[in-house]
């Protein structure tokens, strides 16, 4: 590779230009958010609705109506700037990042752009997968689990059936507020959670972790998500499983992305001439 293509663009422009064009950049990116924030506060409605399709089905699956409460006079409107500013926040990414990879592009070598642009498109699909996936898989099961702690007038919600020792009853009013911030969090937990695979091959990538060191902490990794699991997911077994059926393998996928990148700059430097084998010291013991 020549020099003048390892060239860094702009790299004599003072510091300044780089202050108006991070001001430009951030404007631009302030002014998508609000443009987006203003769609989905007109659209709030119907998003908060999709977002309530897991508690209504798992309270229709029980012959229970589906609804919630306003606790405090005040908590639609919050519940509106919520959906609003995460939506928009999520409708404009897109033009954020783009503005981010604007800024920071002119800064960087063609092979670091060429390295780094895979990683930036990857990380908003994985973080999008993973909140699809805690949607539509985790979040009915964890409220079919605390549905469970209903107790109904008289008799069991679920079967019908009287039960003469539960006087008292004991039937779920969601505050829209809470459940909102709930489902949220389980959603966000998830995102983030699928971030895994990017951010360990971006630290293989830039050589602060390696395919051998990721597998020989194997054992350490498969009780830190077990951790993970127990504190992010409602204290039973199913969803806890579920969890670590899904960020384990993104583990082993991050072993395997590392490996072969590694194999990649193993061969490039092999064709240059400058890989070096590990030479074993005969004169050593030997184990």
């Amino acid at each position: 590779m020549t020099a003048k293509t390892e060239e860094i663009d702009d790299s004599s422009a003072p510091l300044i230009e780089h202050l108006t064009e991070l001001r430009n950049r951030i404007l631009y990116s302030l002014a998508a958010f609000l443009v987006a924030m203003v769609i989905c506060f007109s659209v709030w409605n119907p998003i908060f609705n999709f977002l309530t399709q897991p508690i209504c089905d798992a309270l229709a699956s029980r012959q229970q109506d589906c609804g919630l409460v306003l606790i405090k006079l005040q908590e639609g409107f919050f519940v509106a700037i919520r959906i609003s500013v995460m939506g928009g926040f999520a409708l404009s990414f897109p033009i954020i990042g783009y503005q981010l990879w604007r800024f920071v592009a002119p800064g960087l070598y063609k092979s670091e752009k060429q390295a780094f642009l895979p990683f930036l498109l990857a990380s908003p699909a994985m973080f999008f997968l993973g909140a699809a996936f805690a949607y539509y898989l985790v979040l009915p099961i964890a409220f079919d689990f605390f549905l469970n702690f209903q107790q109904g007038y008289g008799g069991d919600l679920t079967t019908g059936t009287p039960a003469t020792d539960a006087p008292a009853g004991i039937v779920f009013q969601g505050s829209m507020e809470q459940y909102l911030s709930l489902t949220t969090s389980f959603v966000m937990a998830f995102g983030l959670c699928f971030q895994l695979p990017v951010l360990l091959t971006l630290m293989g990538k830039a050589g602060l972790v390696s395919a051998a060191g990721l597998a020989g902490m194997r054992r350490y990794a498969i009780v830190l998500i077990l951790v993970v699991a127990a504190v992010v997911t409602p204290p039973d077994m199913m969803s806890q499983i579920i969890l670590f059926s899904a960020i384990y393998p993104l583990y082993e996928i991050s072993i395997f992305l590392i490996r072969r990148i590694e194999r990649k700059r193993e061969a490039a430097l092999r064709a240059e001439g400058l890989w070096v084998d590990d030479v074993v010291d005969e004169d050593s013991p030997k184990a």
